[in-house]
């Protein structure tokens, strides 16, 4: 399984990876490092499962776009599954064996705003069914609802129609937790024993989890979930908040320097969409300090950190504004970008 490194990734990973298992398979899994790896699908990673031995890839959060690793993937002999949420781009699909996206063209499910999460909860509900039919699905996906809908909230999907019951009777769940990680993970965020709010859920949980990812490396989430061992389980907690209380340092400092330059520059003050760059600004903490600057201003907001002759940036958005497609305006500026319509990132020379 080839995740991604932020909560609706990571977490799409642990669901995928569960329901698997349950099923009776056997299932690895691949996190990319945020710097040293970055966004989306590698064609080295997949030909280095293809030379131990895997012949199936299934991608979650992530793949849309990965064109050179799916052709990778094609030439190493192994079968690749995309399922993503992310947008299509103007090319279409990667050639695999399925890709599973309810924003692909042609694709008639009606919920098209479930996030990477919720997509790797509905193949994981189909498996269930398919080769767990004897046993109680209520129990086996309530407990899937529960991490789903931690991703559901804090990837900002729209709160409605699939995504409205995955939070709804996940939150609710939530209250009775017994996977020893979630349990861990709530005591440390201060909640546990208590019915949550989806508030809760997006500024205390999400952002612990998340630091995995800005700040060192997401496989401590995979790990916080799998484990059945409570000791392990509070040492990773314990772990993923003083991550967290580093990740809130950093985009303080970042959030400063952005502010002493809207400032001092009148012509960026006024800009219809404000793009701001600075030195060695940490890459795993430029998306939430977009957040902050659209949350101020109200405009969109595209935040880039420059490092020797590369650079990488990452957008948030407002409503009216579909962000996605303002990039897809200018692509010969950038050597890679992806996201959607409220939240993008990119690389550019």
């Amino acid at each position: 399984i080839y995740g991604d490194y932020d909560v609706d990734g990571t977490t799409a990973v642990v669901i995928l990876k569960t329901a698997i298992e349950l099923c009776g398979g056997e299932a690895d899994f691949h996190v990319p490092h945020r710097i040293r790896d970055g966004y989306d699908l590698r064609g080295d990673v997949i030909e280095a499962a293809a030379a131990v031995g895997i012949r199936l890839v299934i991608s979650v959060d992530a793949g849309t776009r990965a064109f050179a690793a799916a052709e990778s993937a094609r030439r190493a002999g192994i079968d690749l599954i995309i399922t993503d949420h992310h947008l299509p781009g103007p090319d279409g699909l990667p050639h695999a064996l399925a890709v599973v996206n309810p924003n692909q063209t042609g694709c008639d499910y009606p919920c098209k705003s479930l996030c990477g999460a919720g997509i790797a909860f509905k193949l994981a509900q189909a498996l269930l069914q398919k080769r767990l039919s004897h046993r109680d699905q209520k129990a086996l996906l309530l407990s899937f609802m529960k991490v789903a809908a931690i991703a559901t909230i804090a990837d900002c999907v729209p709160l409605h129609g699939e995504n409205r019951v995955i939070a709804s009777l996940g939150l609710n769940a939530l209250r009775s937790a017994v996977n020893p990680g979630l349990k861990a993970l709530l005591e440390v965020s201060r909640l546990g024993g208590k019915p949550l709010s989806s508030g809760e859920v997006a500024f205390r949980i999400a952002p612990r989890i998340n630091a995995a990812g800005r700040m060192d490396i997401a496989r401590d989430v995979i790990d916080l979930f799998s484990t059945k061992d409570a000791a392990r389980a509070k040492a990773i907690a314990d772990r993923l908040d003083k991550l967290n209380s580093e990740r809130q340092e950093e985009e303080r400092r970042i959030v400063d320097a952005i502010e002493q330059r809207i400032g001092e520059d009148p012509v960026l003050r006024e800009a219809y969409c404000m793009v701001v760059d600075g030195d060695g600004w940490h890459r795993g903490v430029i998306g939430i300090t977009a957040t902050r600057v659209v949350e101020r201003y109200g405009r969109p907001a595209l935040v880039v950190s420059r490092d020797g002759e590369d650079a990488h940036g990452s957008g948030r958005s407002i409503p009216a504004f579909h962000l996605l497609q303002a990039l897809e305006s200018c692509p010969e500026l950038f050597s890679r970008f992806g996201g959607h319509a409220h939240a993008v990132g990119f690389s550019l020379p």
